[in-house]
This record gives C-alpha cells, structure tokens and sequence, in this order.
C-alpha cells in the first residue's frame, strides 16, 4: 500500500468530493450536492474522512457519522485503480478511531444490495449482514417526496 494521508474534509473539498464519488462511489444519494456535503462537514467536522496520495489525489472516503447514539457509516468508496491496496482498511480504521474516542458502541453500515463486491469488503472488515432490519426511508423537502405522498394517496 502505498502512503496515504489520512484527513478530515473541509468545506472547500465539497466539489472534489462529489467528483470523486460519480467514479469511485455506487450510486447516488439525494444529499450529493455541495450544500449537502458542507452541511455535513459543517455540522460534523470529523465525519467525512478522505484518503489522499502524498501528492494530493483524493483515492478514498468514508463518512463516519456519530449522532450521540449511533456510529453510522456510509460512503466508503475507493478509486478502482486504488482498490484491493488496502485504502478502505485505512479509512475504515479512521472512522473507528473516531467512534471508539466518542463511545461508539457498533457500527452500522448502509451498503447497496446489489453491490455484491461492497459486501465481500465489509465483511472482510469484520462487518456482518443484519437481515432481520430494513431502512425507512421518505425524502424531505423535494418534489420527489411531494410525488410520492400523491401516488399513495396522501
């Protein structure tokens, strides 16, 4: 593995973030935006954590989200020309750092079902599948989740 700098992301790396993740990251989430990605650094300085090469390129991230109850994960993503190099095991250690200094207890991971190579690098983490739960979601403040309350009869 090559030398890795391990950072928290500040407000000025929003738009390299959100380039990164269209090449590194699988799918999208209504909160890939610059006010999103800010707002979170904004309310959470240690939550985004970035991987760099000694020259600056962004190779990985995760998001290690803690609300005072819970050690959310989300948006482990390395570069496919960094992958297999051990840069998620950097990052997955950082965010583990940071639960295990506020007292996190577990960490949960939201991870895509169809990402079959995702799950291989969880579980090699030591992370394991919970199929007795299942996310909730329902959108807040867009057109989308105007629609969707009128398609159900709201």
């Amino acid at each position: 593995m090559e030398d890795l700098r391990i950072r928290n992301a500040d407000a000025a790396d929003a738009e390299t973030v959100l380039a990164f993740w269209e090449t590194a990251a699988e799918g999208t989430s209504i909160t890939d935006d610059v006010d999103g990605v800010t707002r979170l650094i904004d309310r959470d300085p240690a939550a985004l954590i970035l991987a760099e090469t000694p020259d600056g390129r962004l190779v990985g991230s995760v998001i290690a989200g803690f609300d005072g109850w819970r050690c959310s994960l989300y948006r482990l993503a390395v570069l496919p020309a960094h992958r297999r190099q051990g840069v998620a095991k950097v990052l997955l250690e950082a965010a583990e750092e940071r639960f295990a200094a506020v007292g996190g207890r577990r960490g949960d991971a939201m991870v895509l079902e169809v990402n079959e190579r995702a799950q291989r690098a969880w579980a090699a983490a030591g992370y394991h599948r919970e199929d007795h739960w299942r996310r909730w979601v329902k959108p807040y403040g867009t057109a989308g989740a105007a629609s969707a309350g009128a398609a159900h009869g709201a």
